[in-house]
């Protein structure tokens, strides 16, 4: 997405003349929200290196009381994606064999540092689904973010949120940072995004020609691509409901057993 040039924004207007650090701002907007909207992801909204969602920008709106067309004039107009702005020049890779998928998307997980980002909610590969929950139990600077489309599918992937969350508590902090983001995106209008993406890589699998609910093949991205589908993933995490406790996720429903 093409940043924002020039004077300030009218988002960090608002912000700056109410006093409020990054910081102090998000924590607002998630009292409003009952997100996860931390500084950085505020900073790239007023830079315009990233689109508000619609649950966001009605917060900001509310927060700043002010309306949405003079807050977010310098997010919409020219802005494109990565993806966009360089076709296929970000795929590494085109995977066409389900093996090849899995080992791809574990690679991505297994090489994940900083952050982790997995969205969709049709996941049950035990492999894949493994090598998250490894990740997250070896690597405890890690931030992970899952967000689900809908409630998940499969009873494996209800199973693997629950072991998630028995590993990591969410109210708690590390070094002063959130490190695991449960959320789920209820409005039956939003397009599910399936992806797992972290720092230097990202895999997005593509829907098999066999079946609808199912996943055999699709591609691999390299780091700039990462880049934006991790903060993609982080501004849908944020906009999304969070499902944060054992009790939240087995109270879902879920169409496979």
């Amino acid at each position: 997405m093409a940043g924002f040039t020039g004077a300030e924004s009218a988002l960090k207007r608002a912000r700056l003349a109410r006093n409020l650090t990054l910081e102090d701002a998000a924590q607002k907007l998630n009292v409003i929200t009952g997100g996860a909207t931390d500084a950085s992801l505020l900073s790239a909204w007023e830079s315009g290196r990233r689109r508000t969602g619609t649950r966001n920008r009605a917060a900001l709106c509310q927060l700043y009381r002010e309306r949405p067309e003079v807050l977010f004039a310098h997010q919409d107009g020219e802005a494109t994606s990565v993806l966009e702005a360089s076709g296929t020049g970000v795929v590494v890779k085109i995977l066409t064999r389900y093996t090849d998928l899995v080992e791809a998307m574990v690679e991505v997980v297994s090489s994940a540092r900083e952050q982790l980002v997995v969205a969709g909610s049709r996941s049950r590969e035990k492999a894949y689904l493994g090598a998250i929950e490894t990740a997250v139990a070896q690597w405890p600077d890690l931030v992970h973010y899952r967000v689900l489309y809908g409630p998940p599918r499969h009873r494996a992937l209800a199973d693997h949120l629950v072991r998630l969350l028995e590993l990591r508590d969410p109210a708690a902090r590390r070094n002063g940072i959130k490190t695991l983001h449960l959320g789920l995106v209820e409005r039956h209008e939003a397009l599910e995004r399936s992806f797992v993406a972290c720092e230097t890589a990202a895999v997005v699998p593509l829907p098999s020609f066999h079946g609808a609910d199912g996943f055999d093949c699709g591609v691999l991205l390299g780091r700039e691509a990462a880049v934006g589908l991790v903060l993609h993933g982080r501004e849908a995490c944020a906009s999304a409901s969070p499902v944060e406790t054992i009790e939240a996720v087995r109270a879902l429903p879920v169409r496979h057993t």
